[in-house]
């Protein structure tokens, strides 16, 4: 058996033997700073939350203005438009712990916990 061999051995039974990942339920109680509260037990601020980028708030400004032909000039487009709601109170989350238990990524919103 080669090192490297032996190695990926050790590394996929080290990983194996420390329980790498664990699956929770959360549901989030505030917005800013985020706050979710797990399996109604504890509750992680944002210090140990990874929010992915497509569970944040996302939203474009489009506000320009017209020139009409001779006419005065018109805004149109005067709201921003919201593409991804984010993240809101009461959503819930499915939330892996990463291995050492001091980070939680929320991996998702759930319909039905």
């Amino acid at each position: 058996m080669s090192l490297a061999e032996s190695i990926k051995i050790l590394g996929a039974s080290a990983v194996g033997a420390g329980n790498p990942v664990s699956v929770m339920f959360g549901s989030v109680t505030k917005i800013n700073p985020l706050e979710v509260n797990v399996d109604q037990r504890f509750t992680l601020d944002e210090d140990f939350l990874i929010v992915p980028a497509s569970l944040t708030r996302y939203e474009i400004d489009l506000k320009h203005k017209h020139n009409t032909t001779g006419g005065p000039t018109e805004e149109a487009l005067t709201e921003k438009i919201v593409i991804r709601e984010g993240l809101k109170v009461g959503d819930s989350v499915l939330l892996l712990r990463v291995q050492g238990g001091q980070k939680y990524v929320v991996w998702d919103k759930v319909v039905n916990p």
